[in-house]
């Protein structure tokens, strides 16, 4: 089975970082695989570190005629049985030729752009529904999830953000945009006294972010991280875990946070209610509703053994289906399925 990848993504995202931890998975796996990356050394080298075969490429606009060559001299020199390509402009780049291709969707996407594939994958079951109310044949849309690397790393050290050692701590991940919803996040914690948050990530809103929780009077306990590659050490430092967001399609950070153990609360946009059993291994709040979601982060820091019980049953909901091991197995059964 060979497997040509092709990922025409961001620096950052939630899809770029679970494409290199496929690309690594299944070469650990045994797949004879190559992956097309746009130009980005870092990338480049993580996957190379892994023992993946990668070819840098432009991925501009129409008139990119490099890119159209050197995806047609890969497909052509490695004679690939699946080609799996990752959002729009990677679907739109792959030439026609005698493989299986597959569209791998992570959001809500125009569909023009998969005219070409034969197969669509989802990273959630509403996500797929999605596609098939679009006209697809349910025989060829699939379901997959994702998965995240569990790693034991040392807690990031409060200090080195000027948290209080024993005061409890909130942690949220995500660009810094109006989907995510971090405005809500810092009106519910502005209303919860005592409480430090970390926000991790960057974006055109940090300024307005800023500046709400200074109006609040909460900026003294709110932390502009910025992006950061320790997500593992930040959750280790985490009483709580929150994702805010009014757009979500599949709620990562929610599998990273269970990997750990962190109890989260989340609003319910359509990954996390996917994701979560409201009370057993999360609490679910409504979109937009800072109220609501102060009240969670309450009962959650504050009650006793709820934080201890949503943790232990998230970690146990992952370990059921969405470690390294059972997505890959996953996706080899899916390979030979479509390769057939």
């Amino acid at each position: 089975m060979r497997i040509l990848q092709a990922m025409a993504g961001a620096e950052h995202g939630g899809a770029e970082a679970f494409f290199e931890r496929l690309a690594v998975a299944l070469q650990r796996a045994g797949v004879e695989q190559q992956v097309l990356i746009r130009d980005n050394p870092r990338r480049a080298q993580h996957l190379r570190a892994g023992g993946v075969a990668v070819t840098e490429l432009p991925f501009g606009g129409l008139l990119d005629l490099r890119t159209r060559f050197g995806f047609r001299r890969a497909v052509e020199g490695f004679r690939p049985d699946i080609v799996l390509t990752w959002m729009n402009r990677a679907s739109r780049f792959c030439p026609p030729g005698p493989f299986v291709q597959v569209g791998r969707l992570g959001g809500y996407y125009d569909l023009k752009y998969y005219r070409r594939c034969r197969h669509l994958i989802g990273n959630t079951t509403d996500i797929c529904e999605w596609i098939v109310g679009q006209g697809w044949d349910p025989a060829r849309v699939h379901y997959v999830p994702n998965f995240v690397a569990e790693e034991n790393v040392e807690a990031a050290h409060r200090d080195t953000f000027s948290t209080p050692p024993h005061a409890p701590l909130i942690v949220a991940l995500g660009r810094l945009h109006r989907n995510k919803a971090f405005d809500v996040l810092i009106k519910a914690v502005a209303a919860v006294p005592d409480v430090y948050l970390w926000i991790a990530g960057e974006g055109p809103l940090r300024g307005e972010l800023e500046a709400l929780a200074s109006h609040l009077g909460a900026i003294s306990r709110v932390r502009f991280l910025g992006w950061r590659d320790d997500v593992a050490a930040l959750y280790a430092a985490a009483d709580l875990f929150v994702c805010p967001s009014r757009h979500e399609p599949l709620g990562n950070v929610v599998i990273e946070a269970w990997a750990q153990g962190v109890p989260v609360v989340a609003a319910a946009s359509q990954g996390p209610t996917q994701l979560i059993t409201d009370g057993i291994d999360g609490i679910l709040v409504p979109v937009d509703d800072a109220a609501a979601m102060g009240l969670a982060i309450r009962r959650v820091l504050f009650e006793r053994g709820l934080a201890e019980n949503l943790g232990a049953a998230g970690r146990r909901a992952y370990e059921d289906r969405f470690t390294e091991q059972a997505v890959v197995a996953r996706y080899l059964e899916f390979f030979h399925k479509v390769a057939g």
